[in-house]
């Protein structure tokens, strides 16, 4: 195995494999771990499974770093996509409109996931989604590392989850004490029912609110500086990893010390919840960057990255393939043989397989979905 000696590497195969198996857990393996529960009755697997779902208010398990996962690794892409057009002389006008008109295709396909595409009158329609936080949050981080130099973006992010902090602590809904963080009587719920049109997803609130989307153009920011260190440093590439590795623990040291005073909140996107994230974040990319872009073992990965090539795809493809079909009407032979109460875990197995056989078939014909 070849062992990386670039500081400046042209693509980041670990971002492909990062992403994979980032999506690997939403296109249903986390089901494989709670049938695994069901079957077993194994505090172990019971533990397991508790992790891979997210807490009904306050609290972190692992399911909660998915999302975030995702879009800070879409900022770490930034300085390899956006930077390159930049480095290639783009203007900065020419940038602004390229990252607006993605970051709005995505709230507008996230508009569609939501809703079908179907005539609804506007106060039934649902306008807040994953996608279109997603394209809000790369729009505006991207906004800022066209027109602002790096020391700068530091100040962004820092200023970001501090004022946000300063809402939260501040600030409630009418008839709630300055600081209430209960899902009615907290002030970003409250200004998301006051300023966003249609329904929200939980009536009083919305996860994927407006409001919301402020820290998690932090979390995108942190991704584009991450980026920048792993694409412009002279640092040795095994100490890049160490770096980020060293950070990610201090960032979740003091996400755990905030905590004690803005409990982590996946609905809220707390700011301590968006630098505890943010800290694992870190740490899995300098796993994978070393493991794949240091050390040079990346045939293993390669189940990951064909997932991460077409990561949109196959998000949006839970709403329009009935994928738990096919399962069934391929294997459901298979969890016969194996009988009660396995059957359940083989076809979760196999309804990943599924997916991913497709996303294969994708890759070799090189159909790739992009936004």
């Amino acid at each position: 195995m070849s062992t990386a000696n670039k500081t400046q590497p042209d693509r980041l195969y670990s971002l492909d494999a990062l992403r994979g198996f980032d999506m690997f857990w939403i296109m249903g393996a986390e089901e494989i771990f709670h049938n695994l529960f069901k079957a077993t009755g194994s505090p172990f697997w019971g533990a397991v499974s508790s992790e891979l779902s997210h807490p009904a208010w306050n609290g972190f398990n692992l399911y909660d770093l998915i999302f975030p996962l995702f879009l800070f690794l879409a900022g770490v892409a930034t300085p390899f996509s956006v930077g390159r057009e930049k480095e290639k002389g783009s203007s900065k006008r020419d940038l602004l409109f390229r990252v607006v008109k993605r970051g709005l295709t995505l709230v507008l396909i996230g508009v569609i996931y939501n809703n079908g595409l179907q005539i609804q009158p506007l106060s039934e329609i649902r306008f807040g989604s994953v996608l279109g936080r997603i394209g809000l949050a790369y729009m505006f981080a991207n906004i800022i590392y066209i027109f602002a130099k790096e020391r700068s973006q530091m100040i962004w992010f820092t200023a970001i989850l501090i004022g946000y902090w300063m809402l939260l602590m501040f600030g409630s809904a009418p008839g709630f004490p300055a600081g209430d963080l209960s899902m009615e009587g907290n002030v970003v719920s409250y200004l998301d029912r006051m300023i966003m049109p249609g329904r929200l997803y939980l009536k009083i609130h919305d996860p994927e609110g407006l409001v919301s989307t402020i820290p998690a153009i932090a979390t995108g920011l942190l991704g584009i500086l991450t980026g920048n260190f792993l694409k412009n440093s002279k640092m040795d590439p095994a100490k890049k990893s160490l770096s980020m590795a060293i950070l990610g623990f201090l960032f979740i040291g003091v996400a755990h010390l905030w905590n004690l005073v803005l409990p982590f909140n996946k609905n809220l996107w707390t700011s301590s919840f968006a630098m505890n994230v943010g800290g694992y974040s870190l740490i899995l990319l300098a796993l994978f960057y070393y493991v794949i872009d240091v050390k040079g073992y990346k045939k293993w990965s390669f189940f990951f990255r064909i997932i991460g090539m077409n990561s949109i795809f196959i998000y949006l493809s839970e709403h329009f393939i009935e994928w738990k079909y096919s399962t069934v009407g391929l294997f459901k032979w298979l969890g016969q043989l194996v009988g009660t109460p396995y059957d359940i875990v083989i076809l979760a197995i196999c309804y990943v397989l599924v997916q991913w056989s497709v996303l294969y078939i994708m890759y070799r014909k090189k159909i790739f979905l992009r936004v």
